[in-house]
């Protein structure tokens, strides 16, 4: 998954907590510093029983579902969850593929400072540890 995004210049940080309590699975800020997270699902039962996701939308400019190759893509295609705004990620342990581009949905500008800043944050903090373990997070 981050290799698919490294080469769409999307560098991610994984499990990045959001404003709110939520964390999404993959976060990423493009060379235009839009926002894009990515919820990643591994089974129908993952997929249909997470009611949080909406909450994300209030979090990116662009949102992308990535679930597993052979995963049944049809509940995706549904309104439910939003296949107009949404996009759609397929994955396998080595590469994935985007088969559906996400929506451009711009967020205000003091929301993606916020988000832009933490992430900066966030990210700048996981670099320091890798370099030091022993420092205190």
């Amino acid at each position: 998954m981050t290799r698919l995004l490294f080469r769409h210049d999307l560098p991610a940080m994984a499990e990045v907590p959001l404003e709110g309590g939520r964390r999404a699975d993959l976060m990423a800020i493009d060379g235009h510093g839009r926002v894009v997270i990515v919820e990643i699902k591994v089974s129908r039962a993952d997929l249909l029983g997470d009611g949080k996701w909406p909450d994300y939308l209030d979090h990116c400019d662009r949102f992308f579902w990535a679930v597993p190759a052979g995963f049944d893509l049809q509940p995706l295609d549904g309104p439910a969850f939003l296949p107009e705004r949404t996009g759609l990620i397929v994955a396998d342990r080595y590469d994935a593929a985007i088969v559906r581009e996400a929506r451009v949905v711009p967020l205000p500008a003091h929301v993606r400072r916020r988000a832009t800043l933490a992430f900066a944050r966030r990210a700048a903090r996981r670099l320091a540890a890798n370099g030091d373990p022993e420092l205190s997070l």
